[in-house]
């Protein structure tokens, strides 16, 4: 498959390296915004976008749910990125020479330890590639940025120390959603199905839509509320489920969901990452 992909951030951005491997055979497009990587599928100057959704340590990214289901796109597939945060600096700069480093904020909490350890004031940056672009540029002798190994590379800044997250576990879960569905396949681990729903504005609504999963023996993975129109009654919520929409007891759940709920909208069904059960 040839064509573009698009991510949000400069050349180097985690989102950059998802495209990498996930999707080799295609052209990373980089993006100012989530709205502008959903616009580029939209209109057709990429082919596929990739959107993180959720880390191990910083929990949900902001603005993603609120955006999938206006996107007019279709999640067709999941990415799982290990987050190694690296310490880059320019040449013939050593690490007891860094008085400070530039991050994206989600960075700066996550390498908390290593910054205090080598007293190292953490600055947040709108984007941590576009900072290892903007150090590059500068030549500081006494600043560093935390960022991929990729970045590095892309701007010819050394690595001074790598893997300085505060946690090993620190991953990043991506989807990949394209202009059309596809509910013809199937994953040799099973399949995942993510939509979002509004229950009815009636006592004990949430449980009773639940229900059906735990019936049906349906597994859901994720359920997440958000606001929605900044109204306080209107909830909507996000899950994820394992199952295809043509399994007869995802079809039962989802009908038992339907009866207590004013919207109900599918956002994809996938195969599940190999890196779920990892």
């Amino acid at each position: 498959m040839t064509g573009n992909i698009a991510f949000q951030g400069e050349p180097g951005a985690y989102s950059h390296e998802a495209c990498i491997e996930a999707r080799p055979g295609l052209t990373p497009l980089p993006c100012h915004s989530f709205d502008d990587v959903i616009d580029a599928v939209r209109s057709g100057q990429a082919d596929l976008a990739m959107l993180p959704i959720e880390n191990t340590t910083y929990g949900r990214v902001a603005d993603i749910h609120r955006l999938l289901p206006q996107s007019g796109l279709h999640i067709i597939d999941e990415a799982f990125v290990r987050v190694r945060i690296c310490l880059l600096a320019n040449d013939g700069v050593k690490l007891d020479d860094i008085k400070a480093v530039r991050a994206h904020p989600v960075l700066l909490p996550q390498t908390a330890v290593f910054l205090k350890k080598h007293t190292i004031n953490g600055i947040a940056a709108a984007d941590s590639a576009g900072a290892a672009n903007d150090l590059a540029s500068s030549h500081a002798p006494d600043q560093g940025v935390l960022a991929s190994q990729l970045a590095g590379d892309i701007y010819g800044l050394n690595v001074l120390a790598s893997d300085i997250e505060d946690h090993g576990h620190n991953t990043t879960r991506f989807v990949i959603m394209g202009r059309e569905p596809n509910l013809t396949r199937r994953g040799s681990i099973g399949m995942m199905t993510t939509f979002v729903f509004e229950v009815r504005n009636i006592p004990a609504a949430l449980y009773k839509a639940m229900g059906g999963f735990a019936t049906n023996g349906v597994n859901m993975t994720k359920l997440e509320s958000y606001m929605v129109n900044g109204s306080f009654t209107a909830t909507q919520f996000y899950a994820d489920i394992q199952g295809h929409p043509d399994d007869e007891n995802v079809q039962l759940a989802m009908a038992e969901l339907d009866y207590f709920t004013d919207y109900i909208e599918v956002l994809g069904t996938y195969p599940a990452n190999p890196a779920r059960h990892s």
